[in-house]
């Protein structure tokens, strides 16, 4: 048996024997609490004898969810490893067991935004809609924005309405918004599809409507841990109190100083108010740092307690002293990037590999001159954005193969089905089409009831559907792994690939082929098809990577839950880090926490650069404020910083924090409202521009309207005190 308190540090070693009742442990960055956690699932399993599968462990990327899975299996040696998964993955697990509760089968699919932009399509071409009325991108921020806020009930729609009465509803919807809202919800219940938000919601509705389910899982979780729960979200939070609601085991993790996702829901006051909210709560400190040289932590430490809302605390270094972090203020953008550069190839030449080094910034649009450097300075780099590994054409239609063979569902079949060519284009589609609309039924169903018409005749409808039919016989009883090699095969696919030479293509096939074989022998039970796929369509962006030596290029957002030997964080300027759109005293102190995550990345070497110059309007560039929040003892400048520079930054950052609001929900002034102002009286607001953070108001006995910026307090004047002419 393994000692699991061995090697654990004096906080640690406390995480992992709390185990009754409800623990809050403060993990700062680089603390072991991945450590703790694995350690405590197993201290449960191995000392306890508490079952695995009587255990909840939630994690935040499928990425960290295998990680775990794979530390518990070493620590363990069980390869059943309970319930080790993302909110979201454990929602499957609900679903696929209870779904009958909402009359859903159990093989409902997991639809990404390659599935949603394929219904969005039928929905465009139905209804002649184009991306004028709306791009794909901002209907699914719309169809996510009504299902979180303007419609949060529209589940309920999906459960109870039938088929046909949801068909009704979005053939008779009028606005733009309406129209994209009930088709998609329609094109979701047609497939038995199922998005993110749907996940959580559909389980927390089960939960509610049937107590024996809900207590079924409330006693099954006899133990519950959740990591990163800084992030948390208000849904997430809802479904983590009906789950301990009946042992009242409860394990948190998370770092409030590395709270950067309130645009996404995540509430730093879960974390803040825990023991408000559960009396009786154990906390745990977990400080020591094993991750950065002193000099780093002493900098992120200086940073952060700038912070008002947060737990006071430092981190602690435990690696010996490293080398000073540099502080690098240059006279433009390029000479910054070109210093970078210069400093990446001498460390190259020190022995230091490109894939040690890394970059990191607020946003995308800051990479265009560091990209121009590291190309003259011939130096390799590759930038983690852009399309996914899983979302590549040639992966999504081998899952799709996939798809087919286990749901038939007419997503995959519009995807697949001519890919290959089989000679099924526009007009075969067309009258498949006719036929679903009145038979009923899927595309699939329909091509096989329609083989012998003369429509098919010179295609390879029949060919398909004798492959499909053949996968679908016996999929059950084989590997994964098998049964995707396999259809490639068969079915063309891979020749097709060939023959066009597409090298690259075929790598990542692969690839696929690779990662599924690895899911099957770390996974730790019997892998089903319909499990991996719901297992994919939950990845994200942190759960793929590329390899090879070369320098890393991401937003800081990206980086979060990883470490670089060395760290390059650029265009630390005022209106890039902080963002201009920070506009309330929360939003800084979010910011600084951002800029708090992106130091303490760093193992050796930390490096800040800014750059002078003017922005685009003309305006000084300032150096960020964030930099100066850092004892300048603790910081070695690359030269002495211009005193006047400074002196001008801090009026700048002083008259722009007048014009903060304590108020993070203050509402901006909307068009249409009638607003005084204190000099101009009066007018109306016409327009509103959130790039230049001003109104446009017509005010009373002006012919043209003024832009009044967001600094200016204006009166908003409630319609019930309007006088009766402004109606």
């Amino acid at each position: 048996m393994i000692d699991l308190l061995e090697g654990l540090n004096e906080a640690q070693r406390s995480a992992v024997t709390a185990t009754e009742g409800y623990v809050r442990v403060i993990a700062g960055a680089g603390s072991g609490k991945t450590r703790a956690l694995s350690h405590r699932f197993a201290y449960l399993v191995n000392e306890l004898g508490i079952l695995p599968g009587n255990i909840l462990c939630v994690t935040f990327t499928n990425k960290s969810a295998n990680e775990m899975r794979q530390r518990i299996h070493t620590l363990t040696g069980d390869n059943d490893t309970g319930y080790i998964n993302t909110f979201h993955g454990f929602c499957v697990s609900i679903l696929q067991e209870d779904s009958h509760a909402v009359s859903y089968p159990k093989n409902f699919i997991v639809l990404d935004n390659s599935d949603i932009d394929d219904m969005l399509k039928i929905i465009y071409e139905e209804r002649s809609l184009t991306l004028r009325s709306m791009t794909f991108g901002q209907a699914r921020d719309m169809i996510e924005m009504q299902k979180l806020v303007q419609k949060p009930e529209y589940y309920l729609d999906m459960i109870t309405m039938s088929l046909e009465t949801l068909h009704r509803k979005y053939l008779e919807a009028e606005t733009v918004q309406d129209i994209i809202f009930y088709g998609y919800l329609y094109q979701e219940k047609k497939c038995f599809g199922l998005d993110y938000n749907d996940l959580i919601k559909f389980s927390l509705y089960i939960f509610r409507e049937n107590e024996d389910i809900r207590l079924k899982w409330q006693k099954r979780l006899e133990y519950i841990m959740i990591d990163e729960f800084q992030d948390i979200d208000a849904l997430q939070y809802e479904l983590m109190e009906v789950l301990c609601g009946y042992h009242k085991n409860l394990f948190v993790v998370g770092d409030p100083d590395q709270t950067i996702y309130t645009w996404r829901g995540a509430d730093v006051r879960f974390l803040l108010d825990f023991e408000k909210h559960f009396p009786g709560t154990e906390t745990i400190m977990m400080m020591q740092n094993y991750r950065s040289v002193p000099q780093i932590l002493q900098a992120a430490n200086s940073l952060i307690e700038k912070n008002r809302e947060r737990i006071k605390k430092d981190l602690e270094p435990v690696l010996p002293d490293g080398q000073p972090v540099i502080c690098h203020m240059a006279q433009t953008s390029e000479k910054e990037a070109q210093w970078i550069a210069m400093q990446m190839a001498k460390l190259y030449e020190e022995g230091t590999p490109y894939r040690d080094m890394t970059v990191l910034y607020r946003a995308h649009y800051i990479t265009r001159n560091i990209e121009e450097a590291l190309i003259k300075a011939k130096i390799p780099y590759t930038i983690y954005s852009g399309v996914q590994f899983f979302g590549r054409l040639e992966i999504k239609d081998a899952l799709c193969y996939l798809r087919m063979i286990a749901y038939r569902d007419d997503l995959s079949f519009r995807r697949i089905v001519n890919s290959p060519k089989r000679n099924i284009g526009t007009r075969r589609m067309a009258f498949l089409e006719e036929y679903t609309s009145h038979h009923g039924g899927t595309l699939y169903e329909a091509m096989k009831a329609n083989l012998e018409d003369p429509v098919f005749r010179g295609t390879g409808a029949r060919g398909f559907v004798e492959l499909m039919d053949r996968f679908s016989s016996d999929y059950g009883s084989r590997p994964v792994s098998d049964v995707l090699s396999d259809i490639l095969d068969k079915s063309g696919y891979e020749a097709m690939l060939r023959t066009e030479g597409s090298q690259e293509r075929l790598d990542n096939l692969a690839e696929l082929k690779q990662s599924v074989f690895e899911y099957e022998t770390t996974c730790g039970e019997e892998v089903t098809l319909e499990h991996y796929l719901n297992h994919i369509a939950l990845f994200t962006n942190q759960d793929t990577a590329q390899s090879g030596d070369k320098v890393k290029l991401m937003t800081v957002h990206t980086a979060k839950g990883l470490e670089f030997p060395h760290v390059f964080l650029c265009a630390m300027n005022e209106g890039i880090f902080p963002s201009r759109k920070t506009r309330t005293l929360q939003a800084m102190e979010e910011e600084r926490r951002l800029v708090f995550v992106a130091l303490t990345r760093a193992q050796k070497g930390l490096y800040l650069t800014e750059a002078a110059g003017r922005n685009f309007d003309g305006t000084p560039r300032y150096p960020s404020r964030f930099l100066m929040d850092i004892d300048p003892r603790l910081l070695q400048f690359t030269a002495p910083p211009d005193e006047n520079l400074l002196k001008e930054m801090i009026n700048y950052v002083r008259m722009t924090e007048r014009f903060m609001t304590d108020d993070p929900e203050q509402k901006l002034v909307g068009i249409g409202d009638r607003v005084e102002h204190s000099v101009f009286g009066r007018g109306i607001v016409k327009d509103v521009d959130t790039d230049r953070q001003a109104y446009q108001i017509l005010f009373d006995g002006m012919e043209t309207p003024r832009m009044i910026s967001y600094r200016v307090k204006l009166k908003v004047i409630p319609k019930e005190s309007r006088e009766p002419a402004e109606g």
